[in-house]
């Protein structure tokens, strides 16, 4: 494995989850971690366990002008962000979409594709400029297999693949790298938040079967990012192993 050190790595939405294993295994891999959120008690605890300097950012990605603040704020040492990895994202309710909430639609495209576009817009100059760095977006298996109640939330994440495909088009021939990670069902609390607090029917959700952790998407991730510089890795679509693909929906009558 490559070693990072040496590198600056941001992580979006990083308190909790998959976001939390991602600063842990990137730290343990020598790279300064820049870490976002809104909980600064978490992102406080992260802190203070990771192997590698980080620094929090308190930060809201859906706002456009703070993301360009925090950025422009960053210090000297954590300035030049070599990885970028979009991970802040939600999915809101299991409602059919003519029973939707359309706030609830506007929070999850504000979230998964504005936070994503205004955080690449901010960093991508300076990887470019320094013909290093990699942008990893966590995207979903939901933006290739619809389901019933996916509706918003499969469309910004198949919005997310082809924006990290068309990055990766303006970007050939250069040393900065996109990566789409997709992952199947992985338990963290995505599903609580998802279901708005309720806890019982969250658990319902993996019962039965192993899902996937966040270490597994964290180790996907650091193995992405650590292949030699002239090796880019598209897309990573995984599943745990009792999850497989959905049949098409069929209404008999």
């Amino acid at each position: 494995m490559h070693t990072l050190q040496g590198w600056t790595a941001l992580v979006t939405g990083a308190s909790s989850g998959i976001g939390e294993a991602c600063a842990i295994a990137l730290s343990q891999a020598g790279a300064r971690l820049v870490l976002v959120g809104r909980r600064e008690e978490r992102l406080q605890a992260l802190a203070s366990k990771l192997a590698a300097p980080s620094h929090i950012l308190l930060l809201d990605v859906r706002s456009r002008s703070d993301v360009e603040a925090a950025v422009a704020s960053l210090p000297p040492e954590f300035a030049s962000v070599d990885i970028l990895v979009n991970n802040a994202g939600l999915a809101l309710g299991t409602s059919l979409a003519h029973e939707a909430s359309l706030d609830d639609w506007e929070t999850v495209i504000d979230t998964n594709c504005k936070g994503v576009v205004y955080l690449t817009h901010a960093l991508l100059p300076g990887m470019v400029q320094r013909n290093r760095g990699h942008i990893v977006n966590l995207g979903s298996v939901a933006a290739t297999y619809p389901y019933p109640g996916g509706n918003i939330y499969g469309a910004t994440k198949a919005f997310l693949h082809q924006f990290s495909q068309n990055l990766k088009a303006d970007l050939v021939g250069s040393r900065v790298r996109v990566t789409d990670v997709q992952p199947g069902m992985v338990e963290t609390e995505f599903t609580l938040v998802r279901l708005k607090g309720d806890a019982q029917r969250a658990s319902k959700h993996y019962e039965g079967m192993e899902a996937l952790k966040a270490a597994d998407i964290a180790d996907i991730v650091l193995w992405c990012a650590t292949r030699p510089a002239h090796v880019n890795i598209n897309v990573v679509e995984v599943m745990p192993a009792d999850q497989a693909f959905g049949t098409f929906a069929i209404k008999r009558h």
